[in-house]
Parts: structure tokens; C-alpha cells; sequence
């Protein structure tokens, strides 16, 4: 269970955050590869991040899925050794690796022990630039993730966020699963793994990120050697995605289950817009943890809610705002309508200056313990470059949650939450 950030908390980590004081190298290679190596000499540990522009975004209903399908595939072996040696060969430096597809990249994740690290990176390579992609394993694979899909039509929340995310983003690519479709799924075959493969992995779209107890020069070194042979070529266009239509539907969908799923979504700013920050602080007063208006007022003092939180993830298109609640389906109207008076209330009222400042501790709070890692840390250093905002984007981001006044909150508040999508799965 999440707890709020205590100021004097707050503080120190903000003093001690990861990266505050590691220096960071960045390169863009003759061919168009991006290199970020961040040093961190207090753990004898190195993750590596590959993020790949080749996502949901780029797919349509058609292909959806593609993304993650290749790399479900790309991890079953390499020219060089099975998936099951590749998995050997990283287990015996003391680490892990694999693959997988997202709405605005695909990665390739792996970390081990830092003395390991030039054998680490040559498997990330070996697996990013020489996978087998055999027909057998694209069939065998196409089982599984239809299986997967099936298991999460199964499963109540994750059925709801995917209906709602259909619901709040069509005609938008956003609105596709990650996962796919049966029908999608169906269409792909191996000539289709193999050309989206190519089409994804040239090096300008390609960000590969280190982060541990590295040199950066000694890093940048192997890495040119390792990758700074591919073909190099012009940059990839955005796609021109159609417009979310964002108009407030309603969809209640009948299923077996224990409990009600609430959702209440609204589209909301991209990780670029001047009103992400506000956005996020609202997101936290809302839903953000034990100290959130929707747990304490719908689950503690009402009891009309086992789960009550808010969503609003970084994407480089149009986000969601989603509020969400789990409760008992004889609960499930009132539960609505008091979801909804808290969304009128904090649009109707100006929060107070204490909830402001607790909310902005929680949420930057959390946002530096997310980066604590290792692993996190090439992430972001290697997401923050895809979409776009250099590495100085987690000084900023503080800067601007800090700013947000309550003003701000109320402002936002009326202009993403004044259209919402709704989705009520559960029971009849």
C-alpha cells in the first residue's frame, strides 16, 4: 500500500537522488544510434536499456501487437544460441534479459554484475542485431499471447482498462491492446515478424542506455564497436495518428466477477505539454495513494470501495486521466455517483495549501524512488531521449511540479475531467 512522503523524507531524497550526482555521456554514432552511459559507483551492478521506436503508436488494427510479437519471437534465440542458452549465458553473469513491445517503443532489458558488463552488452547486441526469428517459433509464440489476451479478458480490471483505453482513444492507435487482437494476432505471419523487425531496428531508432559501476569511455567504446556498424538512414517519421475522439461514452459490459470495476477516464495532456505537471499533481490529489481523496473519502470514511487510485502515465501522444475504483457490485451506483461528486468537487473548490503541498511531497517522492535503480535509470535515460526531452527533463519536471499552484489544479481539473469515458464492468 502506497503512504504519503513525508516532507523531511522528501528532502533527502531529493538531496540523494538518483543521478543527482552521477555523471551522464551521451553520443549519437555516425549511423544515427543514440548512446547514454550514466556512472553510478555506489552499486557493483549495470543495466542496460534498448528502447526501439516501434510501438502501439505506430500500428492499426490490422497489426496490432506486431511490436511485442517480434520481440516475444526475438528472445526465443540468435543466430548464435538457443533462448534457452541465451538465458544461461546472462543467468551465469548474475543477471536477466528480455523483450517486449509498449505503446510508444519495444525494449530490450537486461543487467548483471558490473564486472560483467562488456559480456552483458555484447548479448544485448547479439540479441538486438542477430535474432533467429525461425517460422516455428512465430507460431508457437502466437499461442502463447493468445492465450495471454484470453487471460486478460478473463481478468475483470484488466479487461476494463482495456475496453476503456478502446473506448477513450478510437480511432487513435492507443486505443489497440499492446497484446493485439485473435484477428490481428491471426494475420501476422513470419514474413510480417521479419519486415517489422527490419523496419524497427535501423539506429535512428534506436536509444541503447547504461547505467552502474561503469566507465562511460570504456562503455562508448565497445558499444560503437558493438553497433556502430549498421547501415545508418534517415530518422523515421511520426506517424500521422487520427485524433482520439474523447467523446464521454458509456459502456457497461456484463461479466462474472466479485467485485465492480468503476472507470472514469478523461484524455489528458502529452509528456510534453506545458500542462503535464498540473495534471500530475491533480492525479495525486485524487488517486495518490492512503493520502488520496478518492481512498479517503470513498473507502475509509464511506466504505464504497476496496481499491480507489488515479492513473495518468508519460506518453508522447494524447494521455488518460483515469480514476479507478474496485468495489462490491451491490455498491457499484452509489460508488459512481460519489466518484463523480469528487470529480465535480475538486473542479467546484480550490484545494487547500497543506493537501497541495502533501500531494507535490508524495509525488516527487515517488518519482525518486522509482529512479533508485539501476535498471529505472538507463530506462529513463533512454525514454526520456525517445520522446524527446534530453536527460536535464527530471530537474525540470521538479521544477514544474513545485510551481503548480492550486489555481492550476483547478483549472485542470475542469478542462481533462470535464469530458469523461466511462466504463462499469461487473456482474448484472
Amino acid at each position: 500500500m502506497r503512504r504519503r512522503a513525508l516532507p523531511g523524507l522528501l528532502a533527502a531524497c531529493l538531496l540523494a537522488a538518483p543521478g543527482a550526482a552521477a555523471e551522464v555521456t551521451e553520443e549519437r554514432l555516425a549511423n544515427g544510434l543514440t548512446l547514454s552511459v550514466r556512472e553510478n559507483p555506489v552499486a557493483p551492478v549495470v543495466a542496460v536499456s534498448l528502447l526501439v521506436k516501434m510501438g502501439t503508436r505506430w500500428e492499426d488494427p490490422a497489426s496490432a501487437g506486431i511490436s511485442n510479437f517480434v520481440h516475444a519471437v526475438m528472445v526465443k534465440g540468435t543466430a548464435r544460441r538457443s533462448g534457452s542458452e541465451l538465458a544461461e549465458a546472462v543467468a551465469a553473469l548474475g543477471g536477466k534479459i528480455s523483450a517486449t513491445g509498449d505503446m510508444d517503443h519495444s525494449e530490450i532489458r537486461a543487467s548483471a554484475l558490473a564486472r560483467f558488463w562488456r559480456e552483458l552488452l555484447a548479448l544485448v547486441a547479439e540479441l538486438a542485431l542477430e535474432p533467429k526469428l525461425q517460422p516455428a517459433e512465430v507460431d508457437v509464440e502466437r499461442g502463447f499471447l493468445l492465450s495471454r489476451i484470453q487471460k486478460r479478458r478473463d481478468n475483470a480490471p484488466a479487461r476494463a482498462f482495456d475496453e476503456l483505453y478502446a473506448a477513450l482513444y478510437a480511432p487513435h492507435p492507443y486505443a489497440l491492446p499492446v497484446l493485439g487482437t485473435p484477428e490481428s494476432l491471426a494475420r501476422i505471419d513470419h514474413a510480417a515478424i521479419v519486415a517489422a523487425y527490419r523496419e524497427g531496428y535501423r539506429p535512428a531508432r534506436m536509444i541503447l542506455a547504461v547505467s552502474g559501476q561503469v566507465g562511460a569511455p570504456e562503455v562508448l567504446v565497445e558499444a560503437r564497436r558493438l553497433f556502430g556498424g549498421l547501415p545508418g538512414g534517415a530518422a523515421p517519421a511520426e506517424p500521422a495518428s487520427p485524433r482520439p475522439a474523447g467523446a464521454g461514452r458509456r459502456v457497461e459490459i456484463e461479466m462474472p466477477a466479485q467485485q465492480s470495476q468503476i472507470l472514469l477516464g478523461g484524455l489528458a495532456p502529452s509528456l510534453d505539454h506545458p500542462d503535464h505537471a498540473a495534471v500530475k499533481v491533480l492525479s495525486t490529489i485524487l488517486g495518490g495513494g492512503m493520502a488520496g481523496r478518492l481512498f479517503v473519502e470513498l473507502r475509509d470514511k464511506r466504505g464504497l470501495a476496496y481499491t480507489a487510485t488515479s492513473y495518468y502515465d508519460p506518453v508522447r501522444g494524447p494521455g488518460a486521466l483515469v480514476l479507478y475504483l474496485g468495489t462490491a457490485p451491490e455498491n457499484a451506483a452509489r460508488a459512481e455517483e460519489a466518484l463523480r461528486r469528487e470529480v465535480e468537487r475538486i473542479q467546484r473548490e480550490a484545494i487547500g495549501a497543506e493537501e497541495l503541498r502533501r500531494a507535490k511531497g508524495y509525488l516527487l517522492g515517488r518519482y525518486v524512488m522509482d529512479r533508485r535503480t539501476n535498471e529505472r535509470q538507463a530506462w529513463y535515460l533512454a525514454f526520456y531521449e525517445l520522446e524527446g526531452q534530453g536527460r536535464d527533463y527530471p530537474a525540470r519536471y521538479r521544477g514544474a511540479v513545485e510551481a503548480v499552484t492550486a489555481s492550476d489544479v483547478q483549472r485542470v481539473a475542469r478542462q481533462y475531467l470535464s469530458t469523461v469515458t466511462t466504463v462499469i464492468l461487473g456482474p448484472r
